[in-house]
């Protein structure tokens, strides 16, 4: 989704081209935003079947599912920008880099990201009979995750309004738009597929939630 750096000189001496900074990075910079809003309405999803799980065990095991591919695409793009910073981009050196207690952040919204979709993912293939220890961990790494990632998408907002509302109202170009918006789609449709393939999986905790709550609700 990164469009070719645009750098000029000779030897081993090279230097960006005017206005190649900008360009360079906007477009990875709209991609992990747009992900970034993309995530907004499953993630409240999401917040509002974990305090109802009796009633909506269904919808959180397909929102966690569908949120899989989005929120690999914006680690990935994330995980891009870190990487070329420290292998010591000319361009995006030049950027710069986030305030120093936002990169401290970093490395805890990716960790305990892994960690929420690895033991979800894992107890809706284990069932419930594995829900001990895995199933502390998972809620204590969804609680962890979603102050960092509250925090976070915080810091982040006034950001990733100004980089969607410039990438859909095509007020600023940047090459590359259409690949990010069909990258967007595709997770979506991505994570649709990926919820909607595993609905065999749920039986075995419906069922479980479902006898769980009529024994403790008699």
């Amino acid at each position: 989704m990164q469009i070719v750096e645009r750098e000029v000189g000779t030897g081993s001496e090279r230097a960006p081209a005017p206005g190649a900074t900008a360009d360079a990075t906007a477009g990875n910079e709209r991609l992990t935003a747009l992900a970034g809003v993309v995530l907004l309405v499953p993630l409240a999803v999401i917040g509002v079947t974990i305090l109802q799980l009796g009633g909506m065990l269904s919808v959180h095991l397909f929102v966690g599912l569908l949120l899989v591919p989005p929120v690999l695409l914006k680690l990935g793009s994330t995980l891009y920008r870190f990487g070329r910073y420290y292998t010591h981009s000319t361009i995006y050196r030049l950027r710069g880099a986030p305030p120093l207690a936002l990169r401290a952040l970093g490395p805890a919204v990716v960790i305990t990201t892994v960690v929420v979709f690895v033991t979800g993912i894992w107890l809706l293939f284990a069932g419930p009979g594995s829900r001990n220890p895995l199933l502390e961990i998972h809620k204590v790494s969804f609680i962890a995750w979603g102050v960092f990632t509250g925090i976070h998408l915080l810091a982040h907002a006034l950001e990733a309004r100004d980089a969607t509302v410039a990438e859909l109202a095509r007020s600023a170009r940047v090459a590359g738009r259409k690949l990010r918006l069909i990258a967007i789609g595709a997770a979506l449709v991505a994570g649709i597929a990926l919820g909607a393939a595993l609905i065999p999986q749920y039986s075995s905790w419906t069922n479980w939630n479902a006898h769980h709550h009529h024994h403790r609700g008699g």
